[in-house]
């Protein structure tokens, strides 16, 4: 049974009398066909005092958005009919919080700041975790140790686009912007001797072949200037698997000195960028050959998870892709501060901050950066009866009312089998927008036609723990791109030390590596993404990722490494690890020029998260903005809206 052909009959089993915990419990078997359980064993007993079984960061296999997590919430989007009525109210708050990312977390740790001793809050989530995509995975090796990012990663240009508002909010924290900088160590691989590459599949482009010391400007950068260990273009472009007449197209494009829109001026120029995709700007103004184009076949799959077909030409110089040396790059692009402001396991290092503030019983520590990275949080003290606040996993959201005096909220609990109803004062939704018309139904019309508007955008992020990464070293290389491949970036971790952690540093020992996984890529090729907006390309990834088991995924990336590193040593038995990521909702939907227009665009996200009685929307969602510094914002907002 496909997970489509499961939720499909969900709704028919719910009527029928099964209720969806009676269909949970059956589709928590052993025989599940993604079930997440670790495809291999570490060689050694932890070296740290955690439970891999019980403890969510060390979880192997399928972690992230996994199908108990999508569970109720694919229920109720395809028609299953509860009975809420009769549920009684079983626990009181000030507040509950629908979502424990970062927006969410971001709400409750203001509410109490602002609400003092005594208040209440619950915090509800669907998922294993907390942290929402801010998931932290950590690996146990002989030589100590491994933390690193499942989802959220940096803080994106925090000098360039953080308020003065949203840098207090981290500096009560503990988390000093500069010091942060400075914890990452931007020459450990240019030292090494090391660079980026790019790698071309036999599938795609006839033979495996490995190309390193990329020269090419690239977004979210963290190597200094002039320390990229790269050769001349055309050294580089001539080692391409392709005809000298393809090399020869690449390599005028990529110098970025041609003018390809001369005879547009001004107000024409400009409306180009914005209704052109970067594709079709690439096949009709630098009029490269298909295989020429197709080096640029995954080149946005990350920043944006979406396609060249998907992007504008705007988009497309905001990500620092060639073919603008005319003068269209704006004078100023934020984006292109460093990207250094990284915890070495990302922004679940914030979420872990917050909790402590919440929860500070919940590790042994001092609630600073240095110490709760390394802290052993006690899962088991998330959800305890008379403390402030509660952090209650596995608990998805169904019915959001208002009624006398407050909101009632009531939840389905995996862990439980039941369904449960509270009552709070206020409620902040900082889940998906598209899913809060199911949830709160009193909503008008526009309102919930508005949410349905921001749909994300889906991506992998897998980890694999490697006993040694001499083959890297022996490549010269430690970020690859690979274009039309499903893994379109392969890199070794960020190199950051932060108090008593410290980043592998011996080639001989083992480290992380962090693979991109692009669902575009598992899209049935006969669709033509010309004909779909990018919304509808969205839902169509989303479904193709979900229909797509561990099994295969664990597959194609160790084909994926054996075809692209096994001619410098890489061997299936060096993996010790894999830890698969999954965000069928990854992104917050973004404004796009292809398929949006600008004033009603800015009238839908206002629309959206207009306040319901006692409900406010947060999420980065909320401003179709998938950034850090966006989910604390609307957190702000919505406590603001919400008078709180």
């Amino acid at each position: 049974m496909t997970r489509r052909d499961f939720i499909n009959g969900m709704a028919v089993a719910v009527v029928a009398g099964m209720t969806p915990l009676e269909i949970l419990a059956a589709e928590s078997s052993p025989a599940k066909p993604n079930a997440s359980k670790p495809p291999f064993t570490p060689t050694s007993s932890p070296a740290i005092p955690n439970h891999p079984h019980t403890y969510p960061p060390m979880f192997q296999g399928l972690v992230g958005s996994d199908d108990e997590s999508y569970v109720f919430a694919h229920a109720l989007r395809d028609g299953a009919q509860y009975d809420f009525s009769s549920l009684p109210v079983q626990e009181h708050y000030d507040l509950v919080v629908v979502g424990a990312g970062l927006s969410g977390l971001s709400a409750a740790t203001l509410f109490h700041k602002r609400a003092g001793a005594g208040a209440k809050s619950l915090i509800l989530d669907s998922h294993k975790d907390f942290g929402g995509h801010a998931k932290r995975n950590e690996f146990a090796t002989p030589n100590g140790q491994i933390l690193t990012y499942g989802g959220s990663e940096s803080l994106q240009s925090p000098n360039a686009l953080y308020s003065k508002r949203v840098k207090a909010f981290l500096q009560d924290l503990g988390v000093d912007i500069d010091v942060l900088a400075h914890c990452f160590d931007r020459d450990f691989y240019p030292d090494l001797g090391l660079s980026r590459g790019v790698f071309f599949s036999k599938q795609h482009f006839g033979t495996d072949k490995l190309v390193s010391g990329d020269p090419r400007t690239i977004i979210d950068d963290t190597i200094p200037e002039g320390k990229h260990n790269a050769r001349s273009l055309a050294e580089f472009v001539g080692d391409f698997p392709m005809p000298e007449s393809d090399r020869a197209m690449l390599l005028e494009l990529l110098t970025d000195s041609k003018d390809y829109l001369a005879d547009l001026k001004g107000k024409q120029k400009r409306a180009y960028l914005a209704s052109t995709s970067y594709r079709k700007f690439l096949q009709e103004r630098v009029k490269l050959s298909p295989l020429a184009l197709s080096f640029f076949d995954g080149i946005s799959d990350d920043f944006t998870a979406l396609g060249i077909e998907m992007i504008s030409c705007e988009e497309a110089i905001e990500c620092a892709l060639p073919g603008f040396g005319m003068g269209a790059n704006p004078s100023h692009n934020p984006l292109q501060e460093p990207y250094i402001h990284h915890f070495p396991d990302g922004n679940a290092s914030l979420a872990r901050l917050m909790v402590k503030r919440l929860l500070p019983h919940i590790a042994p520590c001092e609630p600073t950066p240095e110490e709760v990275l390394l802290a052993e949080f006690d899962y088991s003290k998330l959800d305890l009866p008379d403390t402030p606040c509660r952090i209650r996993l596995r608990s998805t959201a169904l019915r959001v009312q208002n009624v006398s005096g407050g909101v009632e909220i009531v939840y389905g609990d995996a862990a439980t089998k039941q369904l449960r109803k509270v009552f709070a004062r206020k409620v902040i939704m900082a889940n998906y927008n598209a899913m809060i018309p199911y949830i709160v139904p009193e909503l008008g019309g526009e309102q919930k036609s508005a949410l349905a508007q921001c749909v994300k955008t889906s991506l992998i992020y897998t980890k694999v723990l490697l006993s040694n990464w001499e083959c890297f070293t022996k490549l010269g290389v430690h970020d690859i791109y690979a274009p039309k491949s499903f893994y379109v970036n392969t890199k070794l971790d960020y190199p950051v030390d932060m108090g008593a952690y410290k980043h592998p540093r011996d080639p001989r020992k083992p480290i992380c590596l962090h693979m991109i996984g692009s669902p575009i890529r598992l899209n049935d090729p006969s669709i033509d993404p010309a004909t779909l907006t990018a919304r509808d390309y969205a839902r169509l990834t989303r479904h193709s990722l979900l229909d797509t088991p561990f099994s295969t995924l664990e597959s194609m990336t160790l084909a994926h490494l054996e075809a692209m590193l096994g001619h410098a040593g890489f061997r299936r038995e060096h993996v010790q690890a894999i830890t698969l990521n999954r965000w069928g909702h990854c992104y917050a939907y973004s404004y796009n020029s292809l398929y949006d227009d600008p004033k009603q665009s800015k009238a839908t996200i206002k629309a959206a998260r207009k306040v319901c009685g006692n409900i406010a929307i947060a999420n980065s969602d909320a401003s179709w903005e998938a950034y850090l510094h966006t989910a604390i914002e609307q957190a702000m907002r919505a406590l603001d809206e919400c008078k709180i």
